[in-house]
């Protein structure tokens, strides 16, 4: 029972104190712990102003409305769009980032 309980424990990114593996914050200092299956906004945005116009940056984010970006890519509408949102995407700050698309 020991070994089971000190598996689903690990310690503060901020202050080191041990506490549960799927806690999103720090009881004691209330730091944000990353989650494990969170996106790169620095990805997310480079896909996006390269091959937004197919909408592989929002694949990439798990939102499947990216199927949009694929049937109007011939508009170029699509292109124009993802560009301005990987800017976006690579100028949010962490915070922000973690809280939308981090997990």
């Amino acid at each position: 029972m020991q070994t089971t309980l000190a598996g689903n424990m690990v310690h503060c990114r901020e202050c080191g104190t041990q506490i549960a593996r799927s806690a999103p914050t720090c009881p004691k200092c209330g730091g944000r712990q990353s989650a494990a299956g969170g996106k790169s906004k620095v990805v997310a945005g480079i896909l996006a102003i390269l091959l937004g116009g197919l909408g592989i940056h929002r694949f990439y984010l798990g939102q499947g409305w990216g199927i949009f970006y694929l049937l109007f890519c011939w508009t170029f509408v699509p292109s124009i769009i993802a560009f301005f949102e990987g800017i976006v995407f690579l100028l949010s700050s962490d915070d922000n980032w973690n809280a939308k698309y981090g997990g």
